[in-house]
């Protein structure tokens, strides 16, 4: 299932719809975070993820059935095409935010989420990473060192 640009714009539509003071996901932190948990060694049921793509608190308040269906729907056949993509080749093509005053590329978000896929099975992880060769560990190890550059804890100069 590949993404297209219209079903991006209704995803995009369809997270924009939920409460703001929830801080759901944007297309570009669900792109991140469905890479973080496909990727993971352990399979992450719907249950376990779904919650966070609504925000804070978990509970995305549909005013209907029919939104929620739709909002559903729309999450999980990107969950479903970024596996599609995962399993054809190991090139992963992010959807970055682009900040539009300036139109530098957001990489952040998308860095940020994944990571937070990545605490979702943290003993799955650990356990790669003592059996991964050392590609995989510095592909790990690289994202780690720009989410500390993200939030600020980075010890690069």
């Amino acid at each position: 299932m590949s993404r297209s640009d219209q079903d991006l714009d209704h995803l995009d539509d369809l997270l924009a719809a939920l409460p703001r003071e929830s801080l759901p996901m944007t297309v570009s932190e669900l792109d991140g975070y469905v890479t973080g948990i496909l990727a993971c060694p352990d399979l992450v049921p719907p249950s376990d993820w779904l919650p966070i793509v609504w925000g804070e608190t978990g509970d995305a308040a549909f005013p209907d059935l029919a939104t929620a269906g739709a909002t559903i729907s729309a999450v999980m056949a990107h969950y479903s095409a970024v596996a599609s993509d995962m399993a054809k080749t190991p090139w992963i093509e992010p959807i970055y935010e682009v900040d539009p005053n300036s139109d530098e590329t957001l990489w952040e978000p998308w860095v940020d989420v994944f990571t937070r896929a990545l605490r979702l099975r943290p003993e799955a992880w650990q356990a790669l990473i003592e059996q991964a060769d050392e590609e995989a560990k510095s592909s790990l190890i690289f994202l780690m060192a720009l989410q500390d550059i993200n939030e600020g804890t980075s010890t690069f100069t």
